[in-house]
């Protein structure tokens, strides 16, 4: 049986004291003397931590810097430091101007080791990721209640399958996400454009730590600051195929005008033009962000509109229900 990659222990101490920030005298002391840790031991005596490890020697060090007493906090878990730890936002030295914080739910110890790293602080620049919840894989994400603002969800898996599709889909569709990032290391291609046709953002790891930075910056429309506020919400998924749309066009109300045309229409051009925004190339991170930023306003406006369809439907009696194949 192959060992949990999250679990298996392949980190030296050194990688860990440059990674958590930690010296490695402290983690020695928060070892031996409060059982934070329990490296394995390779046979010449050298120690081996895991990704938990790492995880646990982060929140730690945050922790005891917000005031926590090492000797009380040592012992807990993953999940309950994490629950102790201030939002960026209240840990700004500057109440006035608090960093921009990215809300992230990740699917992958290892990779929510990544995110909260220096290298990727760095790589963020003046934006932060707050890391809301860690889970093992997709199963567990599916099974929690996630904190309502949280913006991003990002996914890292060996494979992607049809299977995998569908239970990131569930998980999607029980949450309100402003994006979802999908990294992976193999996939059949016709899964890959299966999963951009639903609006997922899909990479092939390993991808760069700037990219990757790129990717979850542009979620928060940096250079779009005057933004409608309606905009700045999560897009939801279609509501109704083009099939649906062109029906409800077609249709004879009782309402003196043509706004079910109208209606219906834009919904169809906003949702091409988010498809559009999607598979646009990006030369730069700039464009990245200009892209991210139409596809959302375009996906928000959509939304909008197919509540008003439904408010047209409502008062003319028409089913807006799907054709079944």
């Amino acid at each position: 049986m192959s060992l949990d990659p999250n679990q298996a222990p392949i980190y030296r101490i050194g990688a860990v004291s440059r990674s958590a920030g930690v010296p490695i005298p402290t983690l020695r002391v928060w070892e031996t003397r409060h059982r934070a840790f329990s490296p394995t031991k390779t046979e010449g005596q050298q120690r081996l931590y895991s990704e938990h490890d790492l995880a646990k020697a982060r929140l730690l060090k945050q922790l005891s810097l917000e005031g926590h007493s090492i000797s009380a906090i040592a012992s807990l878990d993953l999940a309950h430091l994490r629950r102790l730890c201030k939002p960026l936002s209240a840990r700004s030295t500057n109440a006035a101007e608090p960093p921009a914080a990215l809300n992230t739910a990740v699917v992958g110890l290892g990779l929510a080791n990544r995110i909260e790293s220096i290298t990727m602080a760095s790589a963020m620049g003046a934006h932060r990721c707050h890391v809301t919840a860690v889970f093992d894989d997709l199963k567990a994400a599916q099974q929690a209640t996630l904190e309502t603002s949280t913006q991003v969800l990002l996914i890292k898996v060996n494979s992607l399958q049809d299977s995998v599709f569908a239970d990131i889909q569930t998980l999607v569709a029980k949450h309100t996400f402003a994006q979802t990032v999908v990294l992976y290391h193999f996939a059949p291609e016709a899964v890959v454009q299966a999963m951009r046709r639903a609006g997922l953002v899909v990479r092939r790891d390993p991808i760069a730590d700037a990219e990757l930075a790129e990717l979850l910056q542009s979620v928060l429309f940096s250079p779009m600051d005057a933004a409608p506020q309606w905009a700045s919400g999560a897009a939801t998924q279609r509501k109704y195929s083009d099939q649906t749309l062109r029906r409800m066009a077609g249709i004879s109300t009782d309402v003196l005008c043509e706004c079910p045309k109208h209606v219906a229409e834009l919904i169809a051009q906003l949702a091409s033009f988010e498809q559009y925004s999607q598979e646009c190339l990006n030369q730069n991170a700039d464009d990245a962000r200009l892209h991210a930023y139409l596809r959302a306003i375009s996906g928000s406006a959509r939304a909008v509109f197919e509540n008003a369809l439904e408010r047209i439907a409502a008062h003319e009696g028409i089913d807006l229900s799907e054709p079944k194949a």
